[in-house]
């Protein structure tokens, strides 16, 4: 498979718009993730607990957002430079199968069990 019979625009209008949702996400997110108010007169024990729980699983996942976010970005420059569906490792052509189920993979599914062995 080469460049050519990637359909650019396609994967170009995807990345957009989850792009776009994953900034949707983001203000939701980040107000589920600020900082939990430990006055004990207001809040009790377990209550307290549970906020801090739903804190921290709503700042990793915004991590995960930003990590996906970043790698939304760096696809949309790997088409506009011309080397989107290559893999990083070995120079091949990843498989349409792969990049329609996650666009912004940087290598092939051959280097990506390499880098797990």
């Amino acid at each position: 498979m080469n460049e050519s019979h990637l359909d650019l625009e396609h994967f170009r209008h995807s990345l957009h718009a989850l792009r776009e949702q994953l900034r949707g996400l983001g203000a939701a997110g980040e107000a589920a993730a600020q900082t939990v108010e430990l006055d004990q007169t207001r809040v009790g024990r377990l209550s307290r607990m549970d906020a801090l729980q739903a804190q921290a699983m709503s700042q990793a996942t915004n991590r995960r957002r930003m990590k996906t976010l970043r790698g939304v970005e760096s696809a949309l420059v790997r088409i506009d430079r011309g080397d989107f569906g290559e893999c990083q490792d070995c120079g091949e052509m990843i498989s349409l199968g792969r990049l329609e189920f996650d666009p912004t993979v940087t290598v092939c599914i051959s280097c990506a069990e390499s880098r797990e062995a």
